[in-house]
């Protein structure tokens, strides 16, 4: 009988090809669309869960309580691991880890010279051998316990030693220079990590190297890349430890710095808790991820609305089938068993193209959102067991009702081609439908203008900086290289294509910030914020064109002999005329670095348009200088880095020459948002086209269905645009009704997404203007061209029709 049923469904779709067509198309593309999304959400929830304590690991963090509200650090003071240790012995394994942001490795070749040099871009850390006692990371070569015991002794991962020597099998006791500077002995190989990690270690220095270099008793400074984790013992909650750390933290630090706490972060949340960083830099907020499953439901209740708005409408022409089955006998569980059948095959065929064409968009969504997603069943079973439960829930959701309709027509009523299908409250359910669509749809498409606006904010705001034609390129920070700057400076100032040169720790926007309390005008107590410290030379200002609203520049000077502060410092002192600080002092480290301030400039955006404006404060510091910002000319560009590249080798011949425009670095501070922008296009666009496949169908049975009305109308005499008009006002008047429910809900969903954003748009009406325009005339693209045809038919061979 199932076979029978097979055979039957086949011929049938064999006759209704454009039916088929549709449904499958339909079907595929809203398939594939889940199957994407599911391998995306897939790959972000299974970051870490490799480690096979995962549930007991934890990261300590740092929460600083502010007035204007709290800040968020994952880093932690050089002395807290160790303290740990101390002060609760049940602590086994404690670790601590610190990521470099930017190192050149060298290698040491056979006979002592310095060989290749790479520059790497946050995958060198220094660790304890902890690490590896919380974390799971496969040895290759090497003693867990003892190959970072010893300073200046490093690990490295199979893909790096290959890099650095060839084989990984001879690279253990091989050296290589850190910065040109340090001499590392190779004491250990690890397998490579999965991408799915937040510690993506490629190579691990010993901490006792780094031990040497910074103050290991240091409750006061906190670096952000300085972080602490934990494997909490059986029995102790994380809650119980963040009240014995609230007792910690009081004993150690000094009284005025008890708004810093210390908290437990587990490492669950580490990808996803937005407020603190991960190493990658890359969190992804779990709001985020839900909205991509509700993405997929939405699109796959889209696709699935087109089934049943076709196979209702296909009803009338079905009925005298049905009518005719139940005279010789059929029942009604027999014709749903049959009906639900073409719907399974219909699914079959849907996801066998939709498994295609996510095969084939893999290569594109890795490129647009860097994942590294792959479609292979052997690896990935869950692919497959998606795909089961995709094929029954679509049988179900868009089969069952239709097949529940057609078989339940009363045989003497079908027979009579007489079956009409409407809602109780009168309003059909094909219509109902076309709303729900056309509803999502607006919704998605009211959101990617919104991003997309927002984007363009970003693009064109004024930062309250020059950020066009200038390069940066990093400087070595070893104390030989920090002489020939100046000689540096001179030699670039001398070529044509060059109008300023500045060296500083950073840009004036940065992801990386350096923070710290100060004291003002020679006040007792500290202030209740935190300054943007700008470590920068004297031509800072030109190069970057920052605009004083009070007072001078500083000095030229190596060393500090003034400040310059922003608005927002002068503000946040709850001071009103920019020129009553102009000769106020500015205590840094307990007298270490004092100054007067000489000079107010304009705000500038300090870090992303995420963020408010930092209180900043400028000074001269020449040790702490890390890059170097070249404005360069109109002209020959391509000539003028020659030129640059040329000089930089000159200076400093031992270091990897790498630049980087700002503007470029300032855009990919929204890569998230511009990734999201992209996947809201696609989104919408799918949603549109999936629900015009359904329009298109519709229009095509209601011109079948209404052949003689279309004729004997054209008799009486009516015109083309008027028949075209009559086709298309139901549709307008469904996808209005759809505008006004989409409305509120993208009001709202968008309104809450762009509070995270301190500088951001406002949601004005011409968004959800442009949504409804849109939405009208693809629907008359869609319903016209179908419309058209039925309009200009002969009347007299559409008379004829039965």
């Amino acid at each position: 009988m199932i076979k029978n049923y097979f055979k039957i469904a086949l011929r049938k779709l064999g006759r209704n090809k454009t039916y088929a067509a549709i449904n499958i198309t339909g079907l595929a593309v809203g398939i594939a669309v889940c199957l994407v999304i599911f391998l995306v959400i897939q790959y972000e929830l299974s970051f870490d869960n490799f480690h096979p304590e995962k549930e007991r690991i934890f990261r300590v963090v740092t929460e600083i309580k502010r007035p204007e509200g709290n800040d968020y650090t994952m880093g932690v003071p050089y002395a807290l691991p160790q303290a740990l240790r101390i002060d609760f012995p049940q602590l086994k394994n404690v670790t601590a880890i610190q990521d470099r942001r930017n190192s050149q490795i060298t290698i040491i070749n056979a006979s002592g010279e310095p060989g290749k040099k790479f520059r790497e871009e946050r995958t060198v850390f220094y660790a304890e051998p902890t690490l590896f006692n919380i974390f799971y990371f496969k040895w290759l070569a090497g003693n867990p316990k003892k190959s970072l015991s010893e300073p200046n002794t490093a690990v490295l991962t199979r893909n790096m030693a290959e890099k650095y020597f060839g084989d990984w099998r001879t690279a253990i006791g091989k050296t290589f220079k850190l910065d040109n500077r340090l001499l590392i002995r190779v004491s250990g190989i690890l397998e490579n990590p999965p991408s799915n990690t937040d510690l993506p270690l490629k190579v691990v220095i010993s901490y006792k190297t780094l031990m040497n270099r910074v103050d290991m008793n240091d409750w006061l400074s906190i670096t952000g890349s300085h972080n602490c984790f934990m494997l909490l013992p059986p029995g102790l909650t994380a809650s119980r430890f963040n009240t014995l750390l609230l007792a910690f933290g009081k004993k150690h630090k000094p009284a005025d710095r008890l708004f810093e706490t210390h908290v437990l972060q587990s490492l669950g949340d580490l990808h996803f808790d937005t407020r603190y960083e991960n190493f990658p830099r890359r969190t992804v907020s779990r709001q985020l991820i839900n909205a991509l499953a509700l993405i997929a439901v939405f699109i796959l209740i889209i696709a699935c609305v087109n089934f049943i708005n076709l196979a209702t409408a296909q009803a009338f022409n079905r009925s005298k089938e049905v009518g005719v089955k139940k005279v010789l006998g059929s029942s009604r569980n027999q014709l749903a068993l049959q009906f639900l059948g073409e719907t399974a095959i219909i699914t079959v065929f849907a996801v066998i193209v939709a498994a295609i064409i996510a095969i084939t968009t893999l290569a594109y969504v890795n490129r647009l959102l860097t994942l590294p997603l792959r479609f292979n069943i052997t690896e990935n079973p869950a692919i497959l067991l998606f795909l089961l439960v995709i094929s029954l829930v679509v049988t179900v959701l868009a089969g069952l009702y239709p097949s529940l309709i057609l078989s339940g027509f009363d045989p003497i009523t079908a027979l009579k081609n007489k079956v009409r299908a409407t809602s109780k409250a009168g309003l059909s359910l094909r219509r109902s439908l076309v709303v729900l669509q056309f509803s999502i749809a607006q919704v998605l498409i009211i959101g990617m203008f919104v991003i997309l606006g927002q984007l363009s904010y970003f693009r064109n705001a004024s930062l309250g900086f020059d950020k066009q034609a200038i390069v940066n390129i990093p400087v070595p920070s070893d104390s030989i290289s920090r002489t020939k700057i100046d000689f540096l400076r001179n030699q670039l100032l001398k070529l044509a294509g060059i109008s300023h040169v500045s060296f500083s720790f950073s840009s004036p926007a940065n992801i990386a910030n350096w923070y710290s309390n100060f004291t003002y005008d020679r006040a007792i107590n500290e202030p209740d914020l935190a300054a943007n410290l700008k470590w920068a030379d004297a031509d800072f200002f030109k190069t970057y064109n920052l605009q004083f609203i009070s007072g001078r520049p500083f000095v030229n000077s190596d060393s500090l002999r003034e400040f310059v502060v922003n608005e927002t410092f002068v503000s946040k002192l709850g001071i009103k005329d920019p020129r009553d600080v102009i000769g106020k002092e500015i205590n840094f480290w307990d007298g270490d670095k004092v100054a007067p301030i000489v000079g107010v400039v304009k705000d500038f955006h300090n870090q992303s348009l995420r963020q408010g404006i930092d209180p900043v404060v400028i000074g001269s510091f020449k040790e702490t200088y890390q890059t170097v910002g070249i404005k360069l000319q109109a002209g020959d560009i391509r000539k003028t880095l020659a030129s640059i590249e040329q000089q930089w080798n000159a200076a400093f011949p031992d270091n990897i020459y790498e630049y980087e425009f700002l503007d470029e670095r300032v855009a990919a501070f929204y890569q998230q948002e511009n990734q999201l922008a992209q996947l809201y296009k696609i989104f919408a666009a799918i949603a549109i086209f999936i629900s015009c496949l359904g329009l298109y169908g519709l229009v095509s049975f209601m011109a079948v269905q209404r052949t003689r009305e279309v004729g004997i109308r054209k008799v009486l005499g009516a015109s083309v645009a008027s028949i075209v008009y009559l086709f298309s006002r139901e549709f307008s008047v469904l996808i209005i009704i759809a505008f006004t429910i989409a409305t509120p809900v993208a009001y709202y969903l968008m309104h809450q997404w762009l509070q995270d954003f301190t500088f951001r748009i406002e949601l004005g009406s011409g968004v959800f203007l442009i949504t409804i325009i849109v939405s009208l005339v693809i629907s008359w693209i869609t319903v016209g061209y179908k419309a058209i045809g039925a309009a200009v038919a002969n009347p007299v061979k559409s008379l004829r029709t039965e």
